[in-house]
């Protein structure tokens, strides 16, 4: 069976712009009186139809958009470069770019040659002062997203030079306790080897082994607190062994 929904009467693959202000105003029913009298012209005259305001008003909008490039447009029905001059009565614009500019700068009027009834009924609800107020919601928000970017720049690079310093510390803490270490095992090394009588410490006990390491090897990074922590750690490891 024919599907009546399948297309919209009213609807063409472009308009004049007088033939868009009349769908617009919903006097299809006076289209071919309305074109008659309009003669290819872009506008209707003023007083061509007082009883119509709408009309004229309906046209200018559209033709004003055309000339301030809001508005693609183009010569009975094709797309031509913004600013050529094509001939009043074969300039048109396409449904689809009406019917975009339509719902960006008049989001209040769902005219049924462009907007389904689906679509009708979801823009009902939406008037200019919502649709501008959503708009400046959106703005304030890029704002804000624009400014939570440059902070996180900013405090993305503060926090990179704290990782970097903390690092750089730790790295030379451990670079500064290996030394010790070693130091330390140095020293044993040469109080093993020293005769007993002279230097080696009597009962080779935790106390005077440190103490002879001081005395015998004074030198950086060997302290009484440094080898404490050392022979702590030594035992430590022995006894987990």
């Amino acid at each position: 069976m024919y599907n009546a929904k399948s297309c919209n009467a009213l609807e063409k693959p472009f308009y004049t712009p007088i033939e868009a202000a009349l769908r617009w105003c919903n006097l299809i029913a006076h289209e071919a009186d309305i074109l008659i009298r309009v003669d290819g012209d872009a506008i209707p005259r003023v007083s061509a139809f007082p009883q119509w305001p709408c009309l004229r008003a309906n046209a200018e909008k559209i033709l004003d958009a055309i000339l301030n490039d809001e508005l693609p447009y183009g010569r009975d029905g094709k797309l031509v470069q913004p600013g050529e001059h094509v001939r009043k009565d074969r300039l048109t614009v396409r449904h689809h770019d009406l019917k975009a500019w339509m719902a960006k700068h008049y989001p209040d009027q769902t005219p049924p040659f462009l907007f389904d009834e689906i679509e009708r009924t979801t823009h009902a609800k939406i008037t200019v002062e919502a649709w501008q107020a959503l708009q400046a919601e959106r703005d304030a928000l890029k704002v804000r997203v624009a400014k939570a970017e440059d902070w996180w720049e900013q405090e993305g690079k503060a926090l990179k030079a704290d990782r970097d310093g903390w690092q750089a510390k730790f790295e030379r803490a451990e670079a500064g306790a290996k030394p010790s270490h070693l130091l330390a095992i140095a020293a044993l090394l040469e109080l093993l080897k020293a005769p007993v009588e002279r230097t080696r410490p009597q009962g080779m006990n935790q106390e005077a082994i440190k103490a002879a390491i001081l005395e015998q090897f004074p030198l950086r990074g060997l302290s009484d607190r440094n080898l404490q922590d050392i022979f702590a750690a030594a035992n430590k490891a022995k006894a987990d062994a």
